[in-house]
């Protein structure tokens, strides 16, 4: 009999367990916005408007990405991409180089560039890139504009 019990115990703990996780991952946003700051691992298309031979806006990259080839250095989806979606956000984070519309900027935007660094001169043998400080000065203009 005691047996029978737990299972059933142990049956419902799944079942709410599983309700739960459901309802994270397809309810409302965890966090209002997100920013990313990175380099390639993060990049979704910032390098696509500079001079620069480190790029991914062509095939083989993003084969397996609905929109194909958007800038990232992956065949799909990147890391950030995912943990935006597991967070609720419905669409990837916007690239800040093509993004001008003050409602995308408010739930975030994807700073990262391929071949950027810490150090401002990590990269620049590959040309144009976006460092972290410029990152982060593109962030701090970008949040004093939506604050106006």
């Amino acid at each position: 009999m005691a047996t029978n019990d737990t299972v059933i115990w142990t049956l419902m703990i799944v079942v709410l367990v599983v309700f739960i996780s459901q309802s994270c991952v397809h309810g409302e946003s965890q966090v209002p916005c997100f920013f990313i700051f990175g380099d390639s691992l993060a990049d979704n298309g910032n390098n696509n408007h500079l001079k620069t031979p480190a790029k991914a806006n062509y095939l083989p990259y993003g084969i397996d990405f609905p929109k194909g080839p958007t800038g990232r250095f992956t065949n799909g989806r990147t890391f950030v991409d995912i943990i935006a979606e597991l967070l609720g956000f419905e669409n990837p984070i916007p690239c800040f180089a093509t993004t001008r519309r003050p409602k995308d900027m408010v739930r975030g935007l994807n700073y990262a560039s391929g071949s950027a660094g810490m150090r401002d001169e990590t990269g620049t043998h590959m040309g144009a890139n976006v460092n972290l400080n410029k990152q982060l000065l593109n962030h701090k203009l970008q949040s004093s504009t939506l604050l106006l």
